[in-house]
């Protein structure tokens, strides 16, 4: 997990101190399913979110990967999550994952040493 969050972080040039995109790439480097997708969820070269990926017919997510997109979406720039349906349908790795991003976006735990 922590290569993977290396490499998303070194791919996009994230600056030091970015908890917004520390979070998002928490998420999308913690779920298998996700950081093997992250060219659908995540543009590099224009550093930004790709939110239509939820809408992409030619990617499928299953609906715990969708509600995580969401949240690390909603961690990196307030995209819109219903937070209490996040967590409800979430396995206990999930689960976790998705606290440990809130505690990074709100400097609460720190991941990687920068």
């Amino acid at each position: 997990m922590k290569k993977k969050l290396h490499e998303f972080i070194e791919r996009d040039n994230m600056a030091k101190g970015d908890l917004e995109r520390l979070s998002m790439f928490y998420i999308l480097s913690s779920n298998e399913d996700l950081s093997s997708k992250i060219n659908y969820i995540y543009d590099f070269e224009e550093r930004s979110i790709r939110a239509d990926c939820l809408e992409d017919e030619n990617v499928d997510f299953c609906s715990s990967s969708r509600k995580l997109i969401r949240l690390a979406f909603n961690l990196y720039n307030g995209f819109s999550a219903d937070i209490l349906n996040t967590f409800a349908g979430l396995d206990d790795d999930n689960f976790e994952i998705a606290l440990n991003a809130i505690k990074i976006r709100f400097n609460r735990y720190w991941v990687v040493n920068q």
